[in-house]
């Protein structure tokens, strides 16, 4: 496989590999194959447009949590669109309904309030959801914790009304992230519990997102698995709906040293802000790796990286390297397709990165690049 040569992108960039993103794709669409499931595109967590044809090659539409990104999938990728919001707005409710397939309610309420909009609607038969709450994850965080005590997501069975399901075609669920099918396994009965009764009623069940399933651990056929029994059980058409799978490790944050300063340790400045360009740093908060950088102390030179914002705590990690770093380097960040170009900000008037891809065939293509007129336009 051909290297990238991250001294021709412009710098602060995001850059997606294109072949990556296919192998991706290319193992999605095996479990798809297998059992009959659809996957959809979440793109909370990737929205790259320049991308969607690609990912349309594969997998079977989307899943929006708003007006914008239903609009998104609809006019980019143009096959199936699933929306699912804890509330709709209803002045954008009529626009959302002619761009999706699917639409799902996190509450008997919103049901109530829009099914008669929808089942008259007469442009499209549009099958409808809940969103039910199994109140069991094992995820340790609680701000990505959908069914953390006191959640606003999904219907808890002491609050689940079966005299009201008549018009509803199936149940969705969410309690995973960035998890492997182990942690799905281990849901199903909790859900089959609470709400088995009902998914006897049901066109569909919608596993959600979270499913790790292109790394390189995850047990995939221990999905399978968990796909036919509930396929089987209850004659269940199945969807997933993953953000992060989709373009996990495919991607790269092309950052530039603008300044090195020692307050008592060496400090490089770059023109990457975690605070801007990756906040998950700082909200999970995680440490991303950098080709050819080490833990602190694992190489002979260790650096602290911070952004160039005037946020005290703009940090994104330190780094250990074989050489001094020097104004001018470039610096590599891994994994940054996913929950970065769909969060980034403009703090301090920072640019966005540019975004461009690369294929073998037509090498790095710069699809976006910003500038004052993107930044004014937000404000």
């Amino acid at each position: 496989m051909k290297k990238i040569d991250f001294t021709k992108t412009p710098s602060p960039c995001y850059i997606v590999d294109e072949r990556l993103l296919r192998k991706n794709l290319e193992i999605l669409d095996s479990v798809q194959k297998r059992t009959g499931c659809s996957i959809l595109l979440a793109l909370k967590g990737f929205s790259m447009t320049s991308m969607m044809p690609i990912v349309g090659e594969y997998l079977k539409g989307i899943t929006a949590s708003s007006l914008n990104e239903a609009h998104l999938g609809h006019e980019f990728m143009g096959k199936e669109v699933h929306a699912y919001a804890p509330a709709f707005l209803e002045d954008e409710f009529e626009e959302l309904m002619s761009y999706c397939d699917h639409l799902v309610f996190n509450s008997f309420a919103q049901w109530e309030k829009y099914k008669n909009i929808v089942k008259s609607n007469p442009s499209k038969n549009i099958e409808c959801g809940l969103r039910v709450n199994p109140e069991y994850s094992e995820i340790e965080v609680d701000i990505y914790n959908p069914c953390s005590a006191n959640s606003r997501m999904g219907i808890t069975i002491a609050n689940f009304k079966p005299e009201l399901l008549e018009g509803i075609d199936g149940l969705h669920f969410h309690t995973l992230c960035e998890q492997n099918s182990d942690a799905l396994a281990n849901t199903l009965p909790h859900l089959e519990e609470k709400f088995g009764p009902y998914l006897k009623q049901m066109k569909w069940l919608n596993f959600g997102g979270g499913h790790h399933i292109t790394r390189d651990d995850y047990d995939i056929e221990s999905l399978v698995r968990s796909i036919e029994y509930m396929r089987d059980k209850y004659d269940l058409k199945i969807y997933l709906e993953p953000g992060e799978a989709i373009a996990l490790n495919t991607g790269y944050l092309v950052s530039t040293v603008l300044d090195i300063v020692n307050n008592g340790m060496e400090i490089a400045i770059l023109d990457a802000s975690a605070a801007c360009h990756m906040p998950d740093v700082l909200e999970m908060p995680y440490r991303p790796n950098i080709i050819n950088a080490g833990k602190p102390g694992e190489k002979p030179y260790t650096y602290r990286l911070g952004g160039n914002t005037c946020l005290a705590g703009d940090i994104i990690g330190d780094y250990s390297f074989d050489e001094p770093l020097k104004v001018g380097d470039r610096l590599v960040f891994m994994d940054m397709a996913h929950y970065t170009m769909v969060k980034n900000n403009t703090f301090n008037g920072v640019n966005l990165p540019s975004i461009a891809s690369y294929n073998d065939e037509e090498g790095i293509k710069v699809h976006k690049t910003f500038g004052y007129k993107d930044y004014i336009s937000r404000l």
